[in-house]
Parts: C-alpha cells; sequence; structure tokens
C-alpha cells in the first residue's frame, strides 16, 4: 500500500475514467485521488446510444456480469453497470460532479500540477495540487455546435448536442429536427420518433453505411452458464475478440472489400424505403468513415412521423430551418447530432498526436485514455484497458517515491506516429471527408490501423528508454538490482538444466557402451 502524500487527478467519470480508478484501488492500492466530471452521474452515455460490440467485450474485464439482456447493451443497463460499479468501489467519494478542469499546470521544480477546475453552476473555481494527471475524456470531448450555419443562435425554441441531453424534455405534439445521421443520431431517432405525435424531420448531408447488428437476447440458460460454468464467459469474450480482429489480423482481398460493399449497399437497399434509395447511397468505400451498426433506424424510416431531409440548411431562424432549396420548415426543438470537436493539444504536428496515444512530449506525467489513433472497430473499453495497465506501470514508481515524473521523449513519438501516418495513408481512411481527419481531410488521427493484439503486445509494459526519469535515482537501482537478479535466477536455471542434460547424456553414453560390450562378449 502506498503511503506518501501523492494525489492523482482523473479528468472525466466515463467507463475509462472509472476503470482508471478501479485500477488505482485494486492494483495499487492507491486512495487519494479525485474525479473530475462536468456531468451529474457516471457513465459518459445519452439517449439512446448502445454498444458497438457485443456487451460481453464492453464491460470490465475484472467485473464480468452474466446477466447481460441482450447481446449489445442499450444505454439504460450500460449505465446501470457502471452506476453498481462506482458504488461496490466506493468511488462517489472521489468524485466532484458538474465541474470542468480549466488548465493543469506543471511546476517543474516541485514535480507537480496545480490543477484549477471550475464548478459549472456556480462559476467557483478550486485549485488543487496532482502528482499525476489522466485524461479521460479522448480526442472527442467538446461536443460541436455547427456555428458555420447562419443563425444557429437565432433559434427560440429548444435546441442541444446530444452528448447534452436534458434530465427531462417533453416532445410530444412536437416538431423536432434532427442534424446529423452519423452513429449518435442514427441510436436516437429511433428512440425519440417511436411516439407517433412527435413529428421529426432528420437533416442528412452525407449518406452512411450501415450493417447489420441484431440485438440479440440472452436466454435464461445462457446466462445460468456465464453464471456458473468457469471460464464460460471469459471464452465467450474471447470469441468475440477473434471475431472483431480477424479482419485486421489478415487483410481482405480487394474481390472481398468489392463484395463487403456490394453486400452493404444491397443491406441499405433492402431495408430503406424506396423513395430514399437514391440518396441514402455513400459515394465513398466503407471504413472510411465509421459504419454505423442498424440498431432500428432503417426499419424505422417507415414511420409517418418521420421524415429525412437532403436538401441541406441555407440558415435557422426563430422558429425553424430554411432549406437550400428555400423552403420554410417550423421546429420547435433542434437536436445537434453533429459531432465533438477534436482536443488538438499537438498543432504542430498536424493534429492530435501523442506516444502510443498514451503520453505527449513535455507534459511530464499526464496520460491519456482513448488519446490520438486508438480508435478501431471493436471493444474500446478493451483499447483503455490495455492503457491503463500500461499507465498503472508508469505511475507506480512516482506514487511510490521512487520517482518524481516520467516525461515520453520526442523522437519515439516522431516515430511512432511516422509509422502510424504511413499505415493509414495506404488505408482507406483517406478516401473520403471525415471528422477523424484534421480539417476534413488532413492528418488522420483517430484509426488505429492494426489489430488490438498487436495494441495489447505494444503496451505490455513500456519500453523506459522512450522516457526520460527525474528523481528516479531508487527507481533506477531498484531496476538494475532486479535486471541482476533475473539473470542470476536464469543462469542458475540454465546451469541446473545443463548439469541435467549432460549427466543425462553421459549416463545414455555409459549405458549404451556397455549394452555393446555385453553384446559383443561370446557366449559360452
Amino acid at each position: 500500500m502506498i503511503d506518501l502524500q501523492r494525489r492523482v487527478v482523473i479528468i472525466g467519470a466515463g467507463v475509462g475514467g472509472l476503470s482508471q480508478a478501479i485500477a488505482l484501488k485494486t492494483k495499487l492500492r492507491f486512495h487519494d485521488f479525485t474525479i473530475y466530471e462536468k456531468g451529474s452521474e457516471v457513465g459518459g452515455a445519452w439517449r439512446g446510444c448502445s454498444s458497438d460490440v457485443q456487451v460481453h467485450w464492453y464491460s470490465l474485464s475484472s467485473d464480468l456480469y452474466p446477466l447481460w439482456n441482450k447481446s449489445h447493451g442499450l444505454q439504460p443497463e450500460i449505465q446501470a453497470y457502471w452506476i453498481k460499479l462506482a458504488k461496490k468501489y466506493n468511488l462517489y467519494s472521489h468524485i466532484a460532479f458538474n465541474t470542468k478542469v480549466l488548465s493543469a499546470e506543471w511546476d517543474d521544480a516541485k514535480q507537480q500540477y496545480t490543477v484549477v477546475a471550475e464548478d459549472i453552476f456556480s462559476g467557483k473555481r478550486m485549485s488543487s495540487v496532482a502528482h499525476i494527471v489522466i485524461s479521460a475524456v479522448g480526442v472527442l470531448e467538446v461536443p460541436k455546435i455547427p456555428y458555420e450555419i447562419p443563425g444557429v443562435r437565432n433559434f427560440q425554441g429548444t435546441s442541444f448536442h446530444s452528448a447534452q441531453w436534458p434530465g427531462s424534455i417533453d416532445m410530444q405534439n412536437k416538431r423536432v429536427a434532427v442534424i446529423g445521421n452519423a452513429a449518435s443520431g442514427a441510436q436516437f431517432v429511433p428512440s425519440i420518433s417511436e411516439d407517433p405525435f412527435v413529428e421529426v424531420v432528420n437533416f442528412i448531408r452525407t449518406p452512411t453505411w450501415f450493417n447489420t447488428r441484431p440485438h440479440i437476447p440472452y436466454t435464461d440458460t445462457e446466462k445460468w452458464i456465464f453464471a456458473n460454468i468457469p471460464l464460460a464467459m471469459r471464452l465467450h469474450r474471447a470469441w468475440i475478440m477473434f471475431w472483431f480482429d480477424f479482419p485486421s489480423i489478415v487483410r481482405p482481398s480487394d474481390k472481398a472489400l468489392k463484395k463487403r460493399r456490394e453486400a452493404m449497399t444491397k443491406y441499405i437497399l433492402d431495408n430503406a424505403p424506396t423513395r430514399y434509395h437514391d440518396r441514402m447511397m455513400p459515394n465513398y468505400p466503407p471504413g472510411c468513415k465509421r459504419t454505423v451498426a442498424n440498431s432500428g433506424f432503417l426499419d424505422i424510416l417507415h414511420r409517418p412521423n418521420l421524415t429525412l431531409n437532403f436538401d441541406g440548411i441555407a440558415n435557422i431562424v426563430e422558429n425553424g430551418i430554411i432549406t437550400n432549396t428555400g423552403e420554410m420548415l417550423p421546429f420547435d426543438v433542434i437536436i445537434y447530432a453533429t459531432g465533438f470537436i477534436s482536443v488538438s493539444y499537438y498543432d504542430a504536428h498536424g493534429g492530435p498526436t501523442a506516444y502510443l496515444g498514451t503520453a505527449v512530449p513535455d507534459i511530464p506525467n499526464f496520460y491519456l485514455l482513448a488519446g490520438p489513433n486508438t480508435g478501431v472497430p471493436a471493444s474500446t473499453l478493451f483499447m483503455e484497458e490495455v492503457q491503463i495497465g500500461y499507465i498503472l506501470q508508469l505511475i507506480e514508481p512516482v506514487l511510490g517515491g521512487s520517482a518524481s515524473s516520467f516525461t515520453v521523449k520526442a523522437s519515439p513519438t516522431d516515430a511512432y506516429n511516422a509509422k502510424v501516418q504511413e499505415r493509414l495513408s495506404r488505408s482507406v481512411s483517406v478516401q473520403c471527408y471525415s471528422w477523424a481527419r484534421t480539417n476534413g481531410t488532413g492528418k488522420v488521427y483517430n484509426p488505429f490501423p492494426w489489430a488490438v493484439t498487436l495494441w495489447w503486445w505494444w503496451l505490455r509494459t513500456p519500453n523506459w528508454d522512450h522516457y526520460v526519469a527525474v528523481g528516479a535515482e531508487k527507481w533506477a537501482w531498484a531496476r538494475r538490482k532486479k535486471a541482476v537478479k533475473n539473470i542470476l535466477g536464469r543462469t542458475a536455471v540454465l546451469t541446473l538444466l545443463w548439469s541435467y542434460i549432460s549427466g543425462s547424456a553421459q549416463r545414455i553414453l555409459y549405458n549404451m557402451v556397455v549394452s555393446l560390450l555385453l553384446f559383443s562378449m561370446p557366449i559360452n
């Protein structure tokens, strides 16, 4: 147990921040940390959302849950799971809700941060000291309101971003505009249009590729097996991981990619109403942008109270939206499903950049969860758990007092990112305008272009030569002692093994000679 006066600040109480906090308590037995969360509850999920991957792989590896209702969890069930974990590990006492971090300034002389946070309601600011800062907000943290559309501020009705859904809003008998049709829009539009007395118009600028994601219910028998048969859930998770990771390990052929595009085209045409067929087909290859798992969106396009609009928005007025065709459409509510603004903390490199998506040069004791180029078509939580294991190895010497700080060097960071960008330059990610690229067409800063098994391999242990350590004499001495001890131990094992092998060889040779002599002796 670590007793030194060290403190950790975690920014964000989503699944990454909570997982990091649980690891601090269970792996390092460290309890002096604070999670700053600008929302009012843990979980970081909003209305209508669902897990992109099977939910058994979107749960914490240390806290598997056998009773998930379906293969893909919905927002209420996922959030209930994380609330339960937050209570189990007594995290609520560590969380400052409705509080955002304004700054974290490093004092090189004192080897610590001064963190300034602000209560979002009262505006009161608080200053505190931290020796480690971990950002668990990813590269997509600030909701993007499309202020480039004239008149956004003129609308007099209710408007909000889908990531900032009001606690209670009555949409019955209202006309609702949804601007955007990517991952979030496609998830909550089925929910809000379920009420036939809510008239919904979904404005779509760029069509999206969809694939099937059936929410298959788990039977009571399956739940019993997960709960009572040892390793059943872990084997199930392993199969899910293999199923998602295999395409990244073995690159599909051009013929296979063509068949995939044809199948996805057929899927959209088979499920969407005929009147939308000409407008819903993307003109870029699948995979360039995030493929949206269809959890009901295509099916609900047949609802009479839902309309898709592809005309484009000319401007927003006090009581509605004027399209590029000049048509005025009145609305009571506008919901922006327009993505996020990337946190461009490394502009000198053309966009968000980090070493292994986790550490940034010149910023000591600062780590990222879901940082640049960590996006995968698999489990984000798995990626973050791998990062957490890596971060724990870096911060343990600091929390234990054998080091003051670690800072990643610029040269390995540049080398790693050159490797990432070279790989991405030959991928489908550069074949379209995308939010995952700087200014839509520049550096690709979101996808991780390899298999997640390679991610695990690279982050299984830090390459300490890639870091500058300060105040780490005790840590360096302990590492040298451990290295010498390991060498001596391995030498002793090899010596004993060689003695055994050579002794066995001598015995075998002796027995062979004796046998030959006996065989060659004349029989009287």
